[in-house]
C-alpha cells in the first residue's frame, strides 16, 4: 500500500473513530459498524456522502449472513493494515493467510460474497473472491468444472467435438 494511502487512511480512521453507521440488510437485520468499516465500500461510502449517516443505509441485495462476513472481512483490514499509536500495521503475510481462511466456505457463500464484493464496490474482497474461484478453475478439465460447479452439460457429443476443434489451442 503506498505512503498516500496509508496516511489517507490513518486520517480517515481518526477522523471517523467515533462515527457509526447503521447498515439495513435485505432480511431487515440491522448492523452498526464504524464509519471506517463502512468506507470500506465505495457504494456504502456514496450512499453516506450523498444521505448522511443518519438513517440506516438499506442494502436490499446482500442477506444478514453474507454482510456479517462482509462486515467481519472489512473490519480486519481496517484493523490491519494500518499502523495506530498503539500497534504495527500486520504484516502482509498474516494478511494473506487470514484472507485465505476467510475464503474457507462452501460455494453458495463464496458466490454470494463475490455478489455482495460486486455490489457494495469493495474491489479488494472482489478480487480475492474471484482469485478463488479461479482457483477452484485452474487446471482441471471441463468435465472437472462442470462437476466442480454442478454445470449440467447441454451440449451433444457433436456439438462438444465441434468446440473442441475450433478451440484446440485451449486444450493444449
Amino acid at each position: 500500500m503506498s505512503t498516500e494511502r496509508r496516511n489517507k487512511k490513518n486520517w480517515l480512521s481518526s477522523n471517523m473513530a467515533e462515527k457509526r453507521v447503521k447498515l439495513k440488510s435485505s432480511d431487515d437485520e440491522m448492523f452498526e459498524v464504524d464509519e471506517a468499516v463502512a468506507f470500506e465500500s465505495q457504494a456504502v461510502k456514496n450512499m453516506i456522502e450523498d444521505t448522511g449517516i443518519d438513517a440506516p443505509i438499506p442494502l436490499p441485495n446482500v442477506s444478514s449472513k453474507i454482510l456479517a462476513k462482509v462486515i467481519e472481512y472489512c473490519k480486519y483490514h481496517v484493523e490491519n493494515q494500518k499502523p495506530s499509536d498503539d500497534k504495527q500495521a500486520t504484516p502482509e503475510e498474516e494478511i494473506k493467510a487470514w484472507d485465505a481462511d476467510f475464503v474457507k466456505v462452501d460455494q453458495a457463500t463464496l458466490f454470494d460474497l463475490i455478489l455482495a464484493a460486486n455490489y457494495l464496490n469493495i474491489k479488494n474482497l472482489l478480487d480475492l473472491t474471484c482469485q478463488t474461484v479461479a482457483d477452484m478453475i485452474k487446471g482441471k478439465t471441463p468435465e472437472e468444472i462442470r462437476k466442480t460447479f454442478n454445470i449440467k452439460n447441454d451440449f451433444t457429443p457433436e456439438e462438444e467435438e465441434e468446440v473442441r476443434r475450433e478451440n484446440q489451442w485451449a486444450f493444449e
